[in-house]
């Protein structure tokens, strides 16, 4: 039976009934408290509920188990991240070292995981300089971005320059990132640059006829 609920709420999961999956994954976790997959998933639904604090009970319990998992430091890291930018300033504070050392842990226990390196990227140039805060170490990630995936290396510039406005900038990278990619990230990148940012809605639109008549 217990194995039958968590696959059953496997199944609910992929096609994102996550209230169904709850239940079945909580009956599952009665029997098998330590279940990692169950207790990921639990924590995955925590955070697409935005519940911060329950989704970092169930990453902290996995990254504890398998502290050389770079992914569970990973999602440990951006729930913690989450609380911090929905708290007052003073708490989250608090939190913003124990942000950065799940990422850079993640970052250096798989020097192929992408995610963290984004992570540390927008990390970086969010926070103020006074607190740790600092484009020269955004930049650093980036670039290890540029080496694992152009295209995820390019959006990360790209990402860069539009926080900074520096927008011409930006849209040389986002071109470059388009080019390769051609996906609908890619697209939506640059499409969001030329209408919100540079307000130029002519060029938005050149850009969606050409995407959408592929």
């Amino acid at each position: 039976m217990a194995n039958s609920d968590f696959e059953k709420a496997e199944q609910l999961f992929q096609k994102e009934k996550f209230l169904e999956a709850k239940v079945l994954f909580e009956n599952h976790l009665k029997s098998n408290p330590n279940h990692t997959k169950t207790l990921e998933y639990l924590g995955d639904i925590a955070g697409k509920e935005k519940n911060w604090d329950e989704a970092i009970l169930f990453y902290k319990k996995i990254k504890i188990q398998f502290p050389k998992n770079a992914n569970y430091h990973y999602k440990y890291g951006g729930a913690l991240g989450m609380k911090a930018k929905e708290s007052n300033k003073f708490k989250a504070l608090g939190m913003i070292d124990e942000v950065e050392q799940s990422f850079l842990t993640a970052a250096k226990l798989d020097e192929k995981h992408i995610d963290s390196r984004w992570a540390l990227v927008m990390f970086y140039i969010e926070l103020p300089g006074i607190v740790g805060g600092s484009e020269t170490k955004a930049q650093k990630y980036a670039d290890e971005l540029m080496n694992l995936s152009k295209v995820d290396g390019f959006l990360a510039k790209g990402h860069i320059d539009e926080y900074f406005k520096r927008y011409a900038k930006a849209e040389v990278y986002f071109k470059k990132a388009h080019e390769i990619g051609n996906s609908k990230s890619t697209f939506h990148r640059l499409y969001n640059l030329y209408k919100n940012k540079m307000k130029q809605p002519q060029k938005a639109e050149e850009l969606k006829k050409k995407f959408e008549s592929k």
